[in-house]
């Protein structure tokens, strides 16, 4: 298939310069398919998989049409949950390098309003947000849509899933009946088509092909009796030994056992679901994309929006009654150039499951056998172990500054210290579980911008 090269846009020199720098030289098939009919100023409707460059799809149309000169909200992009938000945000921010005093804002649920208001007060001319708070902030009268050009629903079929459908509608009636929606969406079933029908004006419908490169994602399937499935999972993780896998359960309390379970048998694992407090899930995701966990068992809707650039595993403890999900499961995995592995248990029962992704994959199921995993001998702990530091944004902490400190008079080598977060209150620093025990007193008498801070290692 021949590559369409960005340049073949029609777009400013400095955005296509700003897209050279960020490695953006040739256009994904999703990008190739809309990006001309977003330009135009069409309505879309999307169809495409996780990890296939919507962001940028939609991100580009955005900044081609936005006008930094007028501080009004010309585009509002909603997301089934924060992570996905903030990971949305973020790339419009890389993409907009070439637009002086452009503001773009997230607004989301688990953090506080007060700073939120404050911020659409100085105004903004993109919000990424998710549908609850955007709501709340409708109803506040805290927000003003009736400047919005552009309308995203990024994900819409996970939204609908999650109950926002209301909230979305109630979103879409506060915006000008004149404005472009792009409707992005992994899945689009009936129920999707007709209840989004009134949101959109004579759409463009594209679909890019769901299905993953079989020479890019190695796909088993092992059959397990259904109380052997958590003690298959700890099988598969010796015997593969991932730096990073991704375990689905169908429930908030499967995931909780089966973590559990694994934490027992020495495994760094985590257990991410619908419920759990946004400190406590801001904290588990950091702690799985910096390396010192290498197992989060998940809900489906509890991973929506990971931003994990590589992910070794995918391990689906129960097939999926809905052969889309699958796919979206699977494709979690073997991104980029990267190559991945997706394992799925199945009970004799559940065969008829594994028979409809077969006939969806127009290919077979490659089965195994329990007897053929053994356990490897690489460590099961994880590489890296993260410090927690009392103080965050709300100090002007920035990576720099801690990693100045460790490097200088904590007397760590760059090499020792990975991914650092800083949140509103809280800094993650990664370090190698080598060193990170031993060195941590000597952290903790460091002068972090000439103030000591209370530290403290979680995992490892």
């Amino acid at each position: 298939m021949n590559k369409a090269p960005f340049s073949a846009l029609d777009l400013p020199p400095a955005f296509l310069a700003n897209l050279d720098s960020l490695g953006y030289q040739n256009m994904t098939p999703i990008q190739a398919k809309s990006l001309p009919i977003v330009l135009d100023g069409h309505d879309l409707i999307a169809q495409a998989k996780t990890g296939s460059g919507k962001t940028a799809a939609f991100g580009i149309g955005i900044l081609s049409h936005v006008n930094p000169k007028f501080f009004g909200i010309q585009a509002l992009v909603l997301c089934p949950t924060r992570e996905l938000a903030d990971q949305v945000a973020k790339e419009l921010r890389r993409l907009a390098r070439h637009i002086e005093n452009i503001k773009i804002l997230s607004l989301c649920g688990g953090s506080p309003m007060g700073p939120q208001i404050g911020s659409l007060e100085h105004g903004a001319h993109i919000v990424v947000g998710t549908p609850g708070r955007i709501r709340d902030h409708l109803g506040r009268g805290t927000i003003i849509l009736n400047t919005i050009s552009t309308l995203v629903l990024d994900e819409a079929d996970r939204m609908v899933d999650m109950g926002f459908y209301d909230d979305i509608a109630g979103i879409v009636s506060a915006c000008p009946k004149r404005r472009q929606t792009l409707m992005f969406s992994a899945t689009y079933p009936d129920t999707i088509r007709k209840e989004s029908a009134r949101f959109l004006k004579s759409p463009v419908e594209i679909r890019v092909e769901s299905l993953h490169d079989s020479g890019q994602i190695e796909q088993r399937f092992y059959e397990v009796v259904h109380e052997e499935r958590n003690a298959a999972v700890a099988l598969v993780l010796d015997h593969f030994r991932p730096k990073s896998a991704l375990v689905f359960c169908n429930t908030k309390i499967h995931c909780r056992e089966l973590a559990a379970m694994l934490q027992e048998q020495g495994f760094a694992a985590l257990a991410l679901y619908g419920d759990l407090e946004q400190r406590d899930r801001d904290e588990i995701l950091i702690r799985f994309a910096n390396r010192s966990c290498s197992v989060l068992v998940a809900t489906d809707v509890a991973a929506r929006g990971l931003d994990i650039s590589t992910l070794d595993v995918v391990i689906n403890v129960d097939v999926s009654r809905d052969t889309e999900v699958h796919i979206h499961r699977i494709g979690r995995t073997g991104r980029g150039e990267d190559c991945g592995l997706a394992v799925s248990l199945a009970s004799a029962a559940e065969k008829k499951w594994v028979k409809l992704i077969e006939e969806y994959q127009n290919a077979p199921a490659q089965w195994f056998g329990l007897d053929t995993l053994t356990p490897g001998t690489e460590p099961r702990e994880p590489a890296m172990v993260t410090l927690c530091i009392s103080g965050g944004k709300k100090e002007k902490l920035r990576p720099g500054d801690i990693l100045g400190a460790f490097t200088g008079e904590g007397g760590l080598a760059g090499s020792d210290i990975g991914k650092i977060n800083i949140t509103e209150f809280i800094s993650y620093v990664a370090l190698n579980q080598r060193i990170a025990h031993k060195a941590l007193k000597r952290l903790a008498d460091c002068n972090i911008k000439g103030k000591r801070y209370k530290m403290r290692l979680i995992g490892g």
